[in-house]
């Protein structure tokens, strides 16, 4: 960040959120976010990169990258006070790190070492719209990442590093410091910070009914009435939390 301006300070995530979130699908989400008229909440681009990750969750600390200019993005670069190593070293335990490289795909934002870095800063996870280099050496450090896949050429190749805890967009998506993030099979989802707790709660009765449901559905009844809930269906459900 430029000396001049000081980051958003990083707010503790409340231990019951999280683990109420660890409990929600980001398919749930959506749908909870969407009926609070929010649409654009998925990070287009941001798969995990290894099979079977589990869901995480956390606080965005974001970072951003620009296009490339020969002046700026150059190995040089890399040492100065405005770098993705020193953002790296801002990063308190916990968060999400999410990055905005525009979607690029043909110049690596971290690689190996980096990842590697973050790994024993006990960042929860990586998150961006960009792609990570050294694929190997990534998947070696354990940290999870959610990515469009893995290119040999360095971010200066494509991109220059302008700033972290800033407003960004990444895959699409706005996404402020603050904002939590949850990152499963189905990619990344963001909730803004003001809508954290009203979402939290909605979307944990919504894994509840919906997992009742499916019960009914093994059970073979019909979908009409079940999915959505009609009168009598809600009625019985509601017994079921009685």
């Amino acid at each position: 960040m430029p000396a001049e301006t000081s980051p958003p300070a990083v707010l503790p995530l409340d231990p019951a959120i999280r683990t109420a979130l660890e409990g929600v699908t980001t398919a749930t989400l959506t749908t909870i976010l969407l009926k609070k008229g929010l649409r654009n909440v998925w990070i287009r681009g941001g798969m995990p990169l290894r099979p079977g990750e589990t869901r995480k969750v956390g606080r965005a600390f974001t970072l951003r990258f620009v296009p490339a200019r020969e002046d700026l993005a150059t190995p040089e670069s890399w040492s100065s006070p405005i770098s993705t190593r020193a953002a790296i070293e801002a990063m308190p335990e916990g968060v999400i790190a999410v990055v905005d490289a525009m979607g690029v795909r043909d110049a690596g934002i971290f690689g190996d070492i980096l990842c590697a870095r973050m790994a024993k800063r006990k960042v929860t996870a990586l998150v961006t719209d960009g792609v990570v280099r050294d694929l190997a050496g990534v998947l070696g450090t354990g940290l999870p990442v959610w990515c469009s896949g893995a290119a040999a050429p360095p971010s200066v190749a494509g991109l220059t590093f302008v700033g972290w805890q800033e407003g960004i967009g990444c895959g699409g998506v706005a996404i402020f410091p603050n904002d939590v993030i949850v990152a499963d099979a189905d990619g990344a989802v963001v909730i803004p910070q003001a809508l954290l707790e009203a979402v939290t709660t909605a979307s944990v009765e919504q894994e509840r009914m919906e997992g009742w449901i499916m019960g009914e559905v093994e059970k073979g009844v019909p979908l009409p009435g079940l999915y959505p809930m009609n009168a009598e269906t809600k009625a019985r459900y509601d017994a079921t939390k009685a």
